[in-house]
């Protein structure tokens, strides 16, 4: 009689995990180091399904591990597991309670998820450059944020922009030369910016992404994104769509900038306008050009051509050019 398959649960924080093996067990501890997760995972029967959210950096480590030891591991958007706990009516919030509703989640949805992959070291240290560039561009802005409307013209800030500025400009210089040093991600970077809107970072980012999941096709690549409007109709009524927003955020607004920036070109300024007088507003255009011109990047990634805005311009746009 073949043994029923085991269903963990594990939530990750910086010094410890928190694992669930199910209702029927208690919660366990365990170190967040090589050395506690190789002995916990040596008493892992095989075959066993292994769950956590993505918490940054600090799930990584298990993951690997848990994945050279066999097992089949999937990283949970946090997201998803949140609003699931809310509808089991979860009222104490622990570790051991979180841990277990990471283990319920696994066995009611495993059907339905992607196994997580390791990244190789190019797509590692990658992923991990254009993560901090972004939080890096983020906290520059920020930076200008705290001081605008402030007298500072006696205060020479100068030098902290112009750090930051090097700082960014070198993390792209590596970004680039572990580009070059991998002839998948540069031919296909090289074809991604034919795109109008579609720059060395978005290539990077978008090259990285492909070339470590394997989309079935360009409609799961919009969903991963968060990018998938979801109805909200009753009856007779259509509600207003409402994007899912479900995965990395910084992906997601950087193909809004892609939009934003495809908006303004030459190539592409019809294209806009022609969504804008279907009554959408301009914030909304430039997320559904941004995801027209995805779907385009994730085929060009497929394929071996250059991009011809030409094809997407509707049939009355193309006649007045």
């Amino acid at each position: 009689m073949q043994e029923p398959t085991l269903f963990i649960g594990v939530d990750v924080s910086k010094a410890e995990l928190v694992v669930s093996l199910g209702p029927e067990h208690r919660p366990r501890s365990v170190g967040n180091d090589a050395t506690c997760i190789a002995n916990w995972l040596a008493e892992v029967p095989p075959g066993a399904l292994i769950a956590m959210e993505s918490t940054g950096r600090y799930h990584g480590l298990l993951a690997h591990l848990a994945s050279q030891a066999g097992l089949t591991v999937y990283v949970l958007n946090a997201r998803d597991v949140y609003f699931y706990a809310r509808a089991l009516g979860t009222r104490a919030k622990t570790d051991g309670v979180d841990a277990g509703v990471i283990a319920r989640y696994l066995a009611e949805h495993h059907e339905h998820l992607h196994p997580w992959q390791p990244a190789s070291s190019v797509q590692q240290r990658l992923q991990d450059l254009l993560t901090r560039r972004a939080q890096l561009a983020t906290q520059r802005s920020a930076l200008k944020q705290i001081v605008s409307g402030v007298d500072v013209r006696d205060i020479d800030a100068s030098g902290v922009y112009d750090a930051l500025d090097g700082l960014l400009g070198a993390m792209d210089e590596k970004v680039q030369e572990l580009i070059a040093s991998d002839a998948r991600l540069r031919s296909g970077c090289q074809r991604l910016r034919t795109i109008t809107g579609i720059g060395a970072q978005t290539s990077a980012l978008l090259a990285t992404l492909f070339s470590r999941f394997e989309f079935a096709n360009a409609d799961a690549l919009v969903a991963y994104c968060g990018l998938d409007p979801r109805p909200n109709d009753s009856g007779t009524k259509r509600g207003r769509r409402r994007l899912s927003k479900k995965g990395p955020s910084p992906l997601r607004r950087q193909i809004y900038l892609v939009g934003f920036s495809a908006s303004h070109s030459k190539a592409l300024k019809l294209l806009y306008e022609s969504i804008r007088a279907k009554g959408f507003a301009s914030t909304e255009a430039f997320v559904i050009l941004g995801r027209k011109l995805l779907r385009v990047a994730f085929a060009l990634w497929k394929g071996d051509g250059a991009f011809d805005p030409a094809r997407l311009m509707p049939t009355n746009d193309l006649q007045k050019t």
